[in-house]
């Protein structure tokens, strides 16, 4: 048994895990995490794949921020799972090179939330909306839209390298860190600055999925079917936001878990990793992948010509 740290890096928190852990433990932890990855980007990329193949889904703004969220989960998972086996694994790696992979988890954690308020805005427009929703909701402004999400969170997310720059010596992005946050961008300001944006953007989105939740709700009493799903669909955008946003109270609920149960933290712990890092990310493709008419019908197709090609 040997001590180590375990991170997986966010926009909101890094969690850190110390504790020890056995070989076969440390092993059994990383394959559930390598094997819950590649099981959610195998079926995510079968959803791109569907939607690449099938020019129906290009012109329709709520399949293209559909995708856009997929594609984005795929690489938050992808990220998010190197950095957890890197922790076992090289322990320690270059400043420069951790804060390329922070970087790229922040931008696309965030994106997420954000992500998830256009789309709830989008059903809000066709539900209520609905005769103004092709002239509102065109392909050129969802491409604007999706590249107004990353600009946001880009800006959210550069002033920690800028501070980082302006105040760490040259040799400090030459040395080995144990990859976090807090190390890669270790001012105290960024912190603070950290905190107050993620408080924006939490409130933000927040009141716009109860919105367009309770608009639908109101429209779906009087209205036909579609009314109806799309108000479920927001309700699992909602519960897709709430696990997003439940990584805001890691730090809490590190120091809770510490306190009653501190010999099986660990455990604990590694459990709120994969219920707020990895199992929002498995919720987009029931969303769409599965619920939605139109996505099945053309997955369904893709997926039993794969099976019929492999016999």
């Amino acid at each position: 048994m040997r001590d180590k740290k375990m991170n997986v890096s966010s926009p909101n928190v890094t969690v850190v895990l110390q504790y020890r852990d056995s070989f076969a433990k440390a092993v059994t932890k990383n394959v559930i995490v390598v094997v819950l990855g590649i099981s959610i980007n195998y079926i995510n990329a079968s959803l791109i794949y569907t939607f690449h193949k099938h020019q129906i889904f290009y012109m329709n703004p709520r399949y293209i921020l559909f995708i856009h969220l997929v594609v984005n989960d795929m690489i938050q998972v992808t990220l998010t799972i190197t950095l957890f086996v890197i922790s076992y694994t090289l322990y320690k790696i270059n400043v420069s090179v951790c804060c390329v992979f922070v970087l790229l988890a922040v931008f696309t954690t965030e994106n997420t939330p954000l992500n998830l308020a256009c789309m709830a805005v989008e059903c809000y427009i066709a539900i209520c909306l609905p005769l103004r929703h092709i002239q509102i909701c065109t392909v050129k402004r969802t491409l604007m839209l999706i590249g107004l999400i990353w600009m946001t969170s880009m800006l959210s997310v550069l002033p920690d390298l800028f501070i980082t720059l302006a105040t760490q010596p040259l040799d400090f992005f030459h040395s080995r860190v144990f990859c976090l946050r807090g190390t890669a961008f270790p001012h105290p300001l960024i912190v603070k600055k950290r905190d107050s944006t993620y408080l924006m953007f939490l409130v933000i989105v927040c009141i716009t999925i109860v919105y367009t939740y309770f608009k639908i709700l109101f429209t779906a009493k009087t209205a036909n079917k579609d009314a109806k799903k799309a108000r479920n669909t927001i309700l699992l955008h909602g519960f897709q936001l709430l696990l997003c946003m439940s990584s805001y109270a890691t730090p809490q609920l590190k120091d809770a878990l510490q306190q009653w149960f501190p010999k099986n933290n660990a455990d604990f712990l590694f459990a709120t990793y994969i219920i707020v890092q990895i199992l929002p990310r498995s919720i987009s493709p029931i969303i769409y992948g599965v619920r939605d008419n139109t996505f099945r019908k053309y997955l369904k197709r893709y997926l039993l010509c794969k099976a019929i090609h492999g016999l």
